[in-house]
């Protein structure tokens, strides 16, 4: 695994830099993927003296790349939250992995094959399904361009999908990362 320390507008300490290595290496237990891992530190001028040094670290996997940013005190303290909030989203793509191979499993550890049944809405018998409510909303201009530069706004931004208005169709388009590791895009049409 390749660890990059830098430091935006700032010099890094070799003490902070090898504390970096050591504590970001450590995210090689929770996954055998991770190719690069860049770790900036800066310090932002905002008049809350607790929040002053961020922290922001971003993990290339070999189909994505997972990102997390902290803000403390201290950039050792930033970088503890960083580390902790990357190892988090780690751990959850570790997790969505074995679910996918392993298949699904009840409470007991026994596969919902043998006996129970599983309706259309995935739940098991005697279970009530609760229909799906919008907990959040978002509203933004979307920019026209082209799908190429949508893909790399996409990977600048980090995102798992792009909305966009494509300039070569005038509709609205969506990009977004399939599980095989290219790119998918979905356009509306008149």
């Amino acid at each position: 695994m390749d660890i990059v320390v830098r430091g935006k507008n700032r010099s890094v300490p070799v003490r902070l830099r090898a504390t970096t290595r050591d504590k970001v290496a450590k995210i090689a237990r929770f996954t055998h993927d991770a190719g690069r891992v860049e770790v900036d530190f800066s310090e932002v001028r905002t008049a809350r003296i607790d929040g002053r040094q961020l922290c922001e670290i971003t993990v290339h996997l070999k189909r994505r790349f997972l990102k997390a940013h902290a803000a403390a005190a201290e950039p050792e303290a930033a970088l503890d939250l960083a580390i902790d909030k990357v190892e988090h989203q780690v751990a959850r793509v570790k997790d969505k992995r074995v679910s996918r191979t392993h298949g699904r499993r009840t409470s007991n550890g026994a596969d919902s094959s043998d006996g129970e049944t599983v309706d259309d809405a995935g739940a098991l018998d005697g279970d009530s399904v609760a229909s799906p409510t919008i907990v959040k909303t978002k509203r933004f201009a979307a920019k026209p361009m082209d799908p190429e530069e949508a893909a790399l706004q996409m990977e600048l931004l980090g995102h798992a999908f792009f909305l966009f208005t494509n300039t070569e169709t005038g509709h609205a388009a969506l990009l977004y990362w399939r599980r095989d590791g290219n790119l998918g895009l979905i356009e509306t049409v008149s």
